[in-house]
């Protein structure tokens, strides 16, 4: 009796065995349910702001993929805060008719609050005094009454403080012409000094169209941060 031979695709078993076994081939397959993890300090973005104009143009600011790190700051002092930040802002001017052509700026940058101000205050001091008492006391010796002289002195210290203030850090301002300018941030570092207690940091970008009769303003303001 004659056998049968059967013959297996060996070749393409073992290079399915390659392919389920190779972990680059593997890691860049799409995994399916698996989100990309948020970028270092990311914070959500505020509502875009939109407004129209008197002469019926539409005027929009917006930002997206906002970050905002507390690092440590250049001086090992205590009232000083410094944060690297990032973010994209983006405007958009859409005219009657779909008219795009226009121009101005878009100015982005940081507010940062805070709580208690030592900028221009006296700050931390010392305080001393001292001074000459004289006085009349007994004299245990000789029974009598005899004169004596006191040198009070005392010590302490003075903290000056000031209400918060909120402090403006601009980072560009973009003059453009056309309908949809934008500014990309990355890795840029905001410095304060004086500044004791919490403190707050929130992003701000404000566009302003210009004609040769009027200049249009519209500001977005972005989530604040509690530092």
């Amino acid at each position: 009796m004659r056998k049968r031979v059967v013959r297996l695709p060996v070749l393409a078993i073992a290079g399915l065995a390659v392919l389920l076994t190779d972990p680059l081939h593997a890691a860049a397959e799409p995994q399916p349910g698996v989100v990309p993890a948020p970028a270092e300090g990311a914070v959500p973005s505020a509502a875009p702001a939109t407004t129209v104009t008197p002469d019926n143009w539409t005027l929009t600011v917006s930002a997206d993929d906002e970050t905002q790190v507390a690092g440590p700051p250049l001086t090992t002092a205590l009232s000083s805060r410094e944060y690297v930040v990032g973010g994209v802002f983006s405007a958009s001017m859409l005219g009657p008719d779909g008219q795009t052509v226009s121009k101005g700026s878009l100015e982005v940058g940081y507010q940062i609050g805070c709580g208690i101000d030592m900028s221009t205050s006296l700050g931390v001091s010392l305080t001393a005094s001292a001074g000459l008492t004289p006085s009349l006391g007994p004299d245990v010796l000789d029974g009598g009454i005899f004169p004596s002289l006191l040198m009070p002195f005392g010590g302490g210290v003075t903290v000056g403080l000031k209400p918060g203030l909120i402090t403006l850090a601009p980072v560009v301002r973009k003059e453009f012409d056309g309908a949809d300018p934008f500014v990309s941030v990355a890795s840029f570092r905001v410095t304060i000094d004086g500044c004791v207690g919490q403190s707050f940091i929130r992003s701000y970008a404000t566009l302003i169209r210009s004609t040769n009769v009027s200049d249009s303003v519209l500001s977005y303001t972005g989530v604040t941060k509690s530092v």
